[in-house]
């Protein structure tokens, strides 16, 4: 899942997108310090307003704890800009998707349960 970073518009308008960042990129981590990157090269030049980026990831396999870290330079930015920072969880494991389509009959807690199996 990409970043998706939109600005937010009224609710009789569509939401106005700004960038698409990482392509089909699902860990939380590259869509992270894109999403940086982006903002040092592009905030200068949005109009503050009410902004979104959205990070959809899923899980690493071989997560034990942690992750990515926005900079307080990051923060502000975005504070200034008025963007609200979305992370949406998807199931599943970021090493999966491609190789099996998603079953959306199954429950949401399945990836949850093969990590216990183990």
């Amino acid at each position: 899942m990409p970043v998706k970073i939109y600005r937010v518009t009224p609710e009789d308008e569509k939401n106005e997108e700004v960038a698409w960042l990482c392509g089909d990129e699902w860990l939380l981590t590259p869509q992270s310090e894109a999403l940086s990157a982006w903002l040092q090269a592009h905030a200068a030049k949005l109009q503050p307003a009410h902004y979104v980026a959205d990070i959809g990831f899923s899980w690493r396999r071989d997560a034990m704890a942690g992750g990515p870290a926005f900079a307080p330079e990051t923060l502000r930015q975005m504070a200034d800009l008025g963007m609200s920072l979305f992370i949406s969880e998807y199931r599943g494991f970021a090493d999966e998707i491609g190789k099996e389509a998603y079953d959306t009959t199954l429950p949401l807690n399945t990836a949850l349960e093969r990590t216990r199996d183990r």
